[in-house]
């Protein structure tokens, strides 16, 4: 598979390796972006890094709870000013108190509903919006949990986050919210370590041995002792992408999970994380050199 200029531009923003390497990653890659990350983090030339790095689309995201019902969503427009807009912001809500009402099971099964606080449906009142505002929109993905949740958006509506505890404490909001914010800050990719696919964790210590064998001072070195850094590599990847192992951001004495556990402790209960969601506003999409309006306008016929 061949690539381009802009390939190589594109892993240089994603891996902040220089170009002769990122173009060298590609050529041994055969062109695929993927394999081209993992081959410069085995040469231990670019860190792990996040797919969704590269934020395009603007809009909105929302985090409702109505009860023991919430949703996060995200909605797309072409600028950053739409966020800003009364009747926009107005139509986001009212999609969200939609999928808190009616529990569609996707977008597509959302867009025949009856909108809320409207008398058209939710295809209706967006198109209804599009004219209004002047501006391509779509509603692109969202979230609905039920149970005992604390919500948090961050930015204006850049992130949103919903938690969900197990707990007797009746009381929880504080907390709740502080694990919320943490989420938005931290960007925990999973609860626990049992919610780490295998394949995952396999990919991971394929990295960690390949980086060892291109390192000279591991040359020689004893099976046992690289099998122990690989474990201990490991470990500091769970620390590192699971919610209730990391360090949590208002006191780096504790982890996530002490924390709640501590607190919940002091108001005389029982609290733990059951799962949780944190959608980021343009999150996995990557604007083309064309127009993003053309895009979304694709998306919304």
């Amino acid at each position: 598979m061949a690539f381009t200029a802009k390939d190589v531009k594109e892993l240089r923003e994603i891996t902040g390796c220089g170009m002769m390497d990122c173009k060298k990653a590609l050529t041994e890659a055969d062109g695929d972006m993927e394999k081209a990350q993992e081959y410069l983090r085995e040469k231990g030339l670019a860190a792990a890094t996040k797919k969704s790095g590269r934020i395009a689309a603007e809009g909105l995201v929302v985090s409702i709870i109505e009860g023991n019902v919430g949703v996060v969503l995200e909605v797309n427009a072409e600028t950053d000013f739409v966020a800003k807009n009364e009747t926009f912001v107005e139509f986001v809500n009212n999609v969200a108190k939609t999928i808190i009402k009616h529990n569609p099971a996707d977008v597509e099964a959302l867009l025949p509903l009856p909108c809320e606080n409207t008398t058209m449906t939710v295809q209706e009142a967006l198109n209804d919006r599009i004219l209004v505002i002047g501006e391509n929109m779509k509603i692109r993905r969202f979230v609905r949990m039920e149970g005992k949740l604390a919500s948090y958006v961050h930015g204006g509506g850049k992130i949103g986050v919903m938690v969900k505890f197990d707990t007797d404490v009746a009381d929880f909001g504080t907390v709740g919210k502080n694990v919320a914010m943490h989420i938005a800050s931290a960007y925990p990719t999973y609860l626990n370590r049992e919610a780490v696919p295998a394949e995952v964790v396999e990919k991971e210590k394929e990295i960690i041995l390949a980086q060892m064998d291109n390192d000279p001072k591991m040359a020689g070195k004893p099976e046992k002792v690289k099998a122990g850094i690989v474990n201990g590599k490991i470990g500091k990847f769970y620390a590192e992408t699971c919610l209730v192992e990391q360090e949590f951001v208002m006191d780096d004495k504790k982890t996530v999970a002490q924390y709640v556990a501590d607190e919940a402790k002091a108001m005389g209960g029982t609290m733990t994380i059951a799962a949780f969601v944190r959608l980021e506003k343009g999150e996995g999409l990557e604007k083309r050199e064309d127009n993003f309006a053309d895009e979304v306008a694709s998306m919304v016929k």
